[in-house]
C-alpha cells in the first residue's frame, strides 16, 4: 500500500498495513538469498519457539512459527475460565501476557517452504496465519503435527491431503533431511482447554502424544533438537543417549507465581547436558511479556557449573530474526546484530566535518 503523503490520507487500516510485520520482507529476502553451505544447516529465530531451518539441499522446514498476539484489551479484567492458566495456578485476574517483540517475518511472502512441522496444540505455536499463508504460497508443503494439531488444521480448512499425523516413533523424510518424532514434555498442554477432545471436560487426557510432541531434524550439516514447550523431564537423558544432538531449543522463562511452565536456567543447563549436546539455545522467553527473563543468567550460570559438567556444551544467546549456522557458530556464544557501515568512506564523505574532526 503507497504511504500516505498528506494526513487526511491516513487512516488506520493504512498505518497497519504500512507498518506491519515491522521487518517487512527483509527476513524472507535474507532466508531465500542464503547458500547454505555443504556439511551446515542454517536456521532463523522467527520468535516463540518458531524457526526456519534451511539446509544446504536447500531444504526449508517451517517449525512453530507463529504470527499472532497475546493481550490487546484490559476487558474485564478476569482470566477467561477454563484458561490453562488459570487451571494451573487457580488465577482470576487476567494474565498481563502482551507480546513483547516485533513480527520480524511476513508470512504472507513465505517462498519454497518443503513442510511446516507443528510441535503442539497451543495457538502461540499453531497459527492460522501460517498455514493459510503456507497452503496458498506453497502447494506442495505438507503440514506435520499430532494428532489434535492435525485436526486444528482441517478444521481451518487445510485439505486433509496435506495433513499428515505423527506420533513418538515415527520418522519423516524431507530431502536429505530425516525429521524423528520423539516424546513431548508439555505438562502444560495437559491441561489446555481449547479443545474438548483434549481436556476431557477437564480431565487429565491419557495420551500427551496426541497433543504434544518434540522433533529431531537430521540434517547433512547437523541435527537439531527442538524441544518445543516441554518442561524438564527425565526423559531427556533416554533421547540423548538414543538419538546424536548436535544443537538443541528450549523453551526458557521466568515462571510467574504459582506457575511451573518454562525451563529455568538451571534447567536448560540440565537439558543440555541429559540431551548431550553441543550447543544449548534457549527460546520462548522473549515472546511474553509476563515470562521475560534475562538469557544472560544462562550463561553464567553455565560459567560456574561448566568445570563439573559430564558433557561439555556452550549456550548461544540468541536474537529473534537472527541467523545460527552450524557447525560455523557452535563456538559463540552470542548473535548480535549486523550494525552496517563497514564500508564508510568508501566514497567521499560530503558531511561538513572541521577537518581536524
Amino acid at each position: 500500500m503507497a504511504k500516505a503523503t498528506n494526513i487526511n490520507e491516513v487512516t488506520k487500516e493504512s498505518w497497519i498495513l504500512n507498518t506491519f510485520p515491522e521487518w517487512g520482507t527483509w527476513l524472507n529476502e535474507e532466508i531465500e538469498n542464503k547458500k547454505v553451505k555443504p556439511n551446515t544447516f542454517s536456521m532463523w529465530w522467527l520468535g516463540c519457539t518458531g524457526i526456519w531451518l534451511k539446509t544446504a539441499e536447500d531444504t526449508n522446514i517451517l517449525v512453530d512459527m507463529w504470527c499472532g498476539t497475546g493481550k490487546r484489551t484490559h476487558g474485564n479484567g478476569m482470566m477467561r475460565k477454563g484458561h490453562q492458566m488459570q487451571r494451573m495456578s487457580g488465577v482470576q485476574k487476567m494474565q498481563p501476557n502482551l507480546r513483547n517483540q516485533p513480527f520480524v517475518i511476513d508470512p504472507f511472502e513465505v517462498k519454497n517452504v518443503d513442510a511446516l512441522f507443528v510441535s503442539h496444540i497451543h495457538s502461540d505455536h499453531l497459527d492460522i496465519n501460517t498455514a493459510a499463508a503456507v497452503n496458498k504460497n506453497c502447494p506442495d508443503a505438507k503440514f506435520y503435527g499430532p494428532e489434535q494439531v492435525v485436526k486444528i488444521w482441517q478444521g481451518w480448512g487445510v485439505p486433509a491431503e496435506k495433513t499428515v499425523v505423527v506420533k513418538p516413533g515415527d520418522t519423516v523424510k524431507i530431502g536429505k533431511t530425516t525429521v524423528k518424532v520423539l516424546e513431548g514434555f508439555d505438562r502444560t498442554a495437559l491441561v489446555t482447554e481449547d479443545n474438548p477432545d483434549v481436556t476431557l471436560k477437564g480431565k487429565m487426557p491419557q495420551d500427551m502424544n496426541k497433543i504434544a510432541v518434540n522433533y529431531l531434524f537430521e540434517t547433512t550439516g547437523g541435527n537439531l533438537y527442538h524441544a518445543a514447550d516441554s518442561h524438564y523431564s527425565n526423559m531427556f537423558a533416554k533421547h540423548g543417549n538414543e538419538n546424536k544432538v548436535d544443537v538443541a531449543l528450549g523453551a526458557y522463562g521466568e515462571n510467574p507465581r504459582g506457575i511451573t511452565d518454562k525451563l529455568t536456567s538451571s534447567d536448560i543447563l540440565r537439558m543440555a547436558e541429559s540431551l548431550k549436546t553441543k550447543v544449548i539455545i534457549p527460546v520462548h522467553y522473549d515472546i511474553w511479556t509476563n515470562f521475560m527473563t534475562d538469557p544472560k543468567e544462562i550463561e553464567n550460570l553455565w560459567k560456574f557449573r561448566k568445570d563439573r559438567l559430564q558433557y561439555k556444551f556452550k549456550p548461544f544467546i540468541w536474537q529473534v530474526g537472527g541467523e545460527f549456522t552450524y557447525p560455523d557458530d557452535k563456538d559463540r556464544m552470542e548473535f548480535n546484530y549486523d550494525r552496517g557501515f563497514s564500508d564508510a568512506f568508501s566514497i567521499d564523505n560530503d558531511t561538513p566535518f572541521p577537518s581536524f574532526l
